[in-house]
Protein backbone atom coordinates (compact mmCIF):
# COMPACT_ATOMS: atom_id res chain seq x y z
CA UNK A 1 0.00 0.00 0.00
CA UNK A 2 2.58 2.53 0.87
CA UNK A 3 4.45 1.63 -2.42
CA UNK A 4 1.70 3.02 -4.94
CA UNK A 5 2.08 5.62 -3.41
CA UNK A 6 5.90 6.76 -3.18
CA UNK A 7 5.55 5.04 -6.77
CA UNK A 8 3.36 7.54 -7.97
CA UNK A 9 5.41 10.58 -6.36
CA UNK A 10 8.27 9.25 -7.43
CA UNK A 11 5.94 9.20 -11.52
CA UNK A 12 5.24 12.70 -10.86
CA UNK A 13 8.66 13.66 -10.29
CA UNK A 14 9.92 11.70 -12.94
CA UNK A 15 7.52 13.61 -15.59
CA UNK A 16 8.21 16.86 -13.96
CA UNK A 17 12.02 16.03 -14.24
CA UNK A 18 11.82 15.08 -17.83
CA UNK A 19 10.00 17.89 -18.64
CA UNK A 20 12.41 20.45 -17.21
CA UNK A 21 15.84 18.71 -18.61
CA UNK A 22 14.21 18.88 -21.82
CA UNK A 23 13.91 22.39 -21.18
CA UNK A 24 17.49 23.16 -20.37
CA UNK A 25 18.94 20.75 -22.75
CA UNK A 26 16.85 22.92 -25.73
CA UNK A 27 18.26 26.19 -23.82
CA UNK A 28 21.79 25.10 -23.58
CA UNK A 29 21.39 23.96 -27.24
CA UNK A 30 20.40 27.14 -28.11
CA UNK A 31 23.56 28.61 -26.20
CA UNK A 32 25.94 26.71 -27.84
CA UNK A 33 24.47 26.77 -31.28
CA UNK A 34 24.27 31.09 -31.37
CA UNK A 35 28.10 30.84 -29.70
CA UNK A 36 29.43 28.64 -32.66
CA UNK A 37 27.66 30.66 -35.35
CA UNK A 38 29.03 34.01 -33.73
CA UNK A 39 32.42 32.68 -32.99
CA UNK A 40 33.21 33.05 -36.94
CA UNK A 41 32.03 37.03 -36.36
CA UNK A 42 33.43 37.68 -32.81
CA UNK A 43 36.90 36.63 -33.57
CA UNK A 44 38.03 37.53 -36.84
CA UNK A 45 40.98 39.61 -35.53
CA UNK A 46 41.77 37.76 -31.97
CA UNK A 47 45.31 36.57 -30.80
CA UNK A 48 46.27 32.45 -30.75
CA UNK A 49 45.43 31.89 -27.22
CA UNK A 50 41.61 32.97 -27.39
CA UNK A 51 41.33 30.56 -30.35
CA UNK A 52 42.52 27.57 -28.48
CA UNK A 53 38.99 26.77 -27.32
CA UNK A 54 37.22 26.08 -29.84
CA UNK A 55 33.93 27.84 -28.90
CA UNK A 56 34.03 31.51 -27.61
CA UNK A 57 31.03 32.57 -25.97
CA UNK A 58 29.57 36.09 -26.63
CA UNK A 59 27.09 36.38 -24.62
CA UNK A 60 27.21 36.01 -20.59
CA UNK A 61 30.71 36.18 -18.69
CA UNK A 62 34.17 33.89 -18.17
CA UNK A 63 32.14 31.03 -16.48
CA UNK A 64 29.73 30.89 -19.36
CA UNK A 65 31.37 28.31 -21.28
CA UNK A 66 31.74 25.87 -18.96
CA UNK A 67 28.15 26.14 -17.01
CA UNK A 68 26.17 26.10 -21.07
CA UNK A 69 28.52 23.04 -21.66
CA UNK A 70 27.61 21.10 -18.17
CA UNK A 71 24.02 21.99 -18.29
CA UNK A 72 23.53 20.55 -21.91
CA UNK A 73 25.53 17.23 -20.56
CA UNK A 74 23.32 17.18 -17.17
CA UNK A 75 20.44 18.05 -19.11
CA UNK A 76 20.95 14.38 -21.90
CA UNK A 77 21.56 12.69 -18.82
CA UNK A 78 18.55 13.97 -16.59
CA UNK A 79 16.37 13.06 -19.77
CA UNK A 80 17.64 9.68 -20.30
CA UNK A 81 17.65 9.03 -16.36
CA UNK A 82 13.95 10.32 -16.51
CA UNK A 83 12.82 8.04 -19.25
CA UNK A 84 14.79 5.17 -17.75
CA UNK A 85 13.00 5.70 -14.44
CA UNK A 86 9.39 6.05 -15.57
CA UNK A 87 10.00 2.52 -17.14
CA UNK A 88 11.65 0.95 -13.88
CA UNK A 89 8.77 2.43 -11.55
CA UNK A 90 6.08 1.37 -13.77
CA UNK A 91 7.60 -2.42 -13.23
CA UNK A 92 7.55 -2.06 -9.49
CA UNK A 93 10.00 -4.77 -8.95
CA UNK A 94 12.69 -3.80 -6.18
CA UNK A 95 15.36 -3.80 -8.37
CA UNK A 96 14.25 -1.83 -10.94
CA UNK A 97 13.21 0.28 -8.45
CA UNK A 98 16.79 0.82 -6.79
CA UNK A 99 17.84 1.18 -10.07
CA UNK A 100 16.19 4.26 -10.68
CA UNK A 101 17.16 5.57 -7.46
CA UNK A 102 20.55 5.18 -8.22
CA UNK A 103 20.59 6.71 -11.87
CA UNK A 104 18.49 9.33 -9.99
CA UNK A 105 21.14 10.18 -7.98
CA UNK A 106 23.91 10.53 -10.34
CA UNK A 107 22.03 13.05 -12.13
CA UNK A 108 21.51 14.85 -8.95
CA UNK A 109 25.30 14.98 -8.46
CA UNK A 110 25.48 16.04 -12.25
CA UNK A 111 23.05 18.52 -11.37
CA UNK A 112 24.63 19.97 -8.76
CA UNK A 113 27.93 20.54 -10.25
CA UNK A 114 25.89 22.36 -12.90
CA UNK A 115 24.31 24.55 -10.05
CA UNK A 116 27.45 25.57 -8.66
CA UNK A 117 28.43 26.69 -12.26
CA UNK A 118 25.42 28.60 -12.51
CA UNK A 119 25.80 30.01 -8.99
CA UNK A 120 29.81 31.35 -10.27
CA UNK A 121 28.10 32.31 -13.08
CA UNK A 122 25.48 34.65 -11.30
CA UNK A 123 28.30 35.92 -9.15
CA UNK A 124 30.17 37.46 -12.25
CA UNK A 125 27.61 39.62 -14.16
CA UNK A 126 25.24 40.73 -15.63
CA UNK A 127 23.12 37.83 -18.14
CA UNK A 128 21.24 37.68 -21.13
CA UNK A 129 17.49 36.10 -20.27
CA UNK A 130 17.58 33.16 -21.72
CA UNK A 131 21.06 32.18 -19.45
CA UNK A 132 19.28 33.40 -16.39
CA UNK A 133 16.26 30.80 -17.45
CA UNK A 134 18.85 28.20 -17.56
CA UNK A 135 20.46 29.17 -14.07
CA UNK A 136 16.98 28.73 -13.10
CA UNK A 137 16.25 25.75 -14.22
CA UNK A 138 19.22 24.64 -13.14
CA UNK A 139 18.92 25.75 -9.30
CA UNK A 140 14.98 24.26 -9.11
CA UNK A 141 16.25 20.70 -10.87
CA UNK A 142 18.32 20.77 -8.25
CA UNK A 143 15.56 20.44 -5.59
CA UNK A 144 13.31 18.24 -7.73
CA UNK A 145 16.00 15.42 -8.59
CA UNK A 146 16.90 15.76 -4.96
CA UNK A 147 13.39 14.52 -4.22
CA UNK A 148 12.85 12.69 -6.84
CA UNK A 149 15.92 10.26 -5.56
CA UNK A 150 14.82 9.84 -1.92
CA UNK A 151 11.24 9.09 -2.99
CA UNK A 152 12.41 6.40 -5.44
CA UNK A 153 14.90 5.43 -2.81
CA UNK A 154 11.52 5.19 -0.12
CA UNK A 155 9.85 3.45 -2.60
CA UNK A 156 11.91 0.76 -3.36
CA UNK A 157 12.15 0.50 0.52
CA UNK A 158 8.54 0.20 0.34
CA UNK A 159 8.56 -2.35 -2.04
CA UNK A 160 11.16 -4.49 -0.51
CA UNK A 161 9.23 -4.26 2.74
CA UNK A 162 5.64 -5.43 0.91
CA UNK A 163 7.15 -8.01 -1.05
CA UNK A 164 7.15 -11.69 0.61
CA UNK A 165 10.17 -13.75 0.93
CA UNK A 166 10.70 -15.55 -2.07
CA UNK A 167 7.82 -13.90 -3.87
CA UNK A 168 7.28 -11.32 -6.18
CA UNK A 169 5.20 -8.28 -6.17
Amino acid sequence: MASAAHRSMGSALLSLNLIMYVVVAVIAGWAINYSIDESRNSLKGATPPVRLFPIYFPIGNLATGFFVIFALVTGVVGISTSLAGLHEVSQGYPASMMSAAASALVTWTLTVLAMGLACKEISLSVRPGSLRTLEAFTIILTATQLLCAVSLHAGAHAVILETPIGGRV
